[in-house]
């Protein structure tokens, strides 16, 4: 087989990550209907999330170290196929365990599409537009969660029954993985040197321990301050006395301006710089937050696209900087172990930013996301001389 051309193999990865997210976030839209289904209780809806999620941040870096063995293309067919035959099967649940069963084996297949894809984009795009090119990825995820969902809601109140969809996606899915067989190459070495050489290599490939730690940090940060503000923002506005309905719009105001930012910012990227980016996009941020925390109801929610643009956009110029700090045959790993820590403060950060919102109020909460994202700048700081090595614009 002739290897991927770029645009196939980002049209393959943005088709895997539509679906994948569409998948995951479909979860929100079948769990009252699986309640009302099959009588479940409010602990087994609890169980049945907690699932999903822990299987996908559980294998992000098994499924790193995974594929250096058995190439990213063949380990992301598999997940793919997994993560749509276990809705096939959704479809034909008939109680709480088949469905906790399935939809853990659903964010067990759909942990392989973050690091695999950021890797196979990565390696297709090694220098010049490898960040407009995960801008683009980046987006895509977005556009299923709006589409799956979506649509799902438009079936249901048409009169369908949910089962037909779920297996319908299921499908989808089993199709894409063909695709990613067809349209990607085997990415395992292609000579026994080479495999030697992958063999022989320790740790995680990364040629600046000091570099990589600082880009961690920074997602750390900035993945829990876009975390905990998308959990507490509705609570906000219900505080600045909107209503109930109208405060549920606030998420998808902010993903709507997060679906332009993830692309914007990696274009970006590519035009000033890593650092100025995400330098630009955290001080938007910041400033975005303590705006919104002061501005009353009506006026806060109509700064919240704008917002979502930053919130959301700097995630772009992260995930594309990892292959500037990593040796290319281990970017698998590196992705597996970064999607996982933003995976791990997607637990953590609703959890702590709610505890604090109990005891000083959802606006100090918020404003203290505002002050906690400028701990990246120092941050930026210390990750310039490292990426001011590498063949990009800093």
């Amino acid at each position: 087989m002739k290897p991927a051309t770029p645009k196939q193999a980002l049209t393959t990865c943005c088709a895997a990550h539509t679906l994948h997210d569409g998948l995951s976030d479909l979860t929100y839209v079948l769990l009252p209907l699986l309640a009302q289904t099959f009588g479940l209780t409010l602990a087994q809806v609890g169980m049945i999330r907690a699932a999903h999620r822990t299987a996908m941040a559980a294998f992000q870096i098994p499924a790193g170290l995974i594929a250096e063995r058995f190439g990213e293309r063949n380990l992301l067919a598999v997940g793919t196929a997994l993560a749509g035959a276990a809705f096939v099967g959704l479809g034909y649940a008939n109680g709480f365990w088949m469905i906790l069963v399935a939809l853990f084996f659903a964010g067990m297949g759909s942990a392989v599409q973050h690091p695999l894809c950021s890797t196979i984009i990565s390696n297709a795009y090694p220098e010049a537009g490898r960040r407009t090119a995960l801008g683009t990825y980046n987006l895509f995820g977005d556009v299923g969660k709006f589409a799956f969902g979506g649509l799902l809601s438009l079936l249901l109140m048409a009169g369908l029954p949910w089962q037909g969809p779920v297996v319908a996606y299921g499908i989808i899915g089993l199709t894409i993985a063909g695709l990613a067989c067809f349209w990607l190459a085997d990415s395992r070495p292609a000579h026994a040197s080479e495999q030697a050489a992958m063999a022989t290599g320790k740790g995680w490939g990364i040629r600046n321990r000091r570099g990589f730690l600082a880009l961690c940090l920074i997602e750390i940060i900035d993945s829990s301050t876009r975390v905990g503000f998308l959990t507490l923002i509705a609570f906000l506005l219900i505080d600045k006395g909107l209503s109930t309905g109208w405060a549920t719009l606030a998420v998808p105001l902010i993903l709507v301006g997060g679906m332009a930012g993830k692309l914007a910012c990696g274009v970006l990227a590519e035009r000033v710089g890593i650092i100025r980016t995400i330098i630009i996009t955290e001080v938007v941020t910041g400033a975005g937050i303590f705006t919104v925390v002061a501005l009353p109801g009506v006026a806060t929610a109509l700064l919240l696209p704008l917002l979502g643009v930053a919130l959301q956009g700097t995630s772009s110029v992260l995930y594309a900087t990892i292959g500037d700090l990593v040796e290319r045959e281990r970017l698998p790993r590196a992705f597996g172990l970064f999607y996982t820590l933003g995976s791990l403060c997607g637990i953590a950060a609703p959890l702590g930013y709610g505890l604090i919102g109990d005891h000083l109020g959802v606006s100090n909460a918020i404003a203290l996301m505002g002050i906690a994202i400028f701990l990246t700048l120092p941050l930026c700081a210390m990750l310039r001389p490292i990426v001011s090595a590498a063949p990009i614009k800093i």
